[in-house]
């Protein structure tokens, strides 16, 4: 059993305010914490990885195929893999939550 306490793991400025912090990685799927500081945005991106989540603090609007979606505390949410999103921190509080991906998803590189 692998346990990853988030205080012994430092987040990584993905875009600006965009925050990530790489939590267990499994065989089949990987976790990360998220927190976006309000009115920044996730860039439109896609990759092979199914990824669900869910919001524990704050509200996201996700953008997916034209259609605005707005997710809050303790609502989840599920994107297929290879299918174009971004997401906006609309709000005037930063939007925290957890993102599963499977397969696993470790330390992406937001650079490219």
């Amino acid at each position: 059993m692998e346990v990853v306490p988030d205080a012994d793991v430092e987040a990584v400025e993905a875009v600006d305010g965009v925050f990530l912090t790489q939590g267990a990685v499994g065989e089949g799927m990987s976790i990360q914490r998220f927190e976006i500081e309000p009115g920044e945005t996730v860039p439109e991106h896609d990759h092979p990885h199914e990824q669900i989540g869910v919001i524990t603090a704050g509200r996201l609007t996700f953008l997916v195929d034209g259609e605005e979606r707005v997710v809050g505390p303790d609502d989840t949410y599920a994107i297929p893999g290879g299918e174009p999103h971004a997401a906006e921190n609309r709000t005037d509080e930063p939007a925290v939550g957890y993102d599963i991906f499977s397969p696993p998803r470790a330390n992406p590189d937001w650079g490219e």
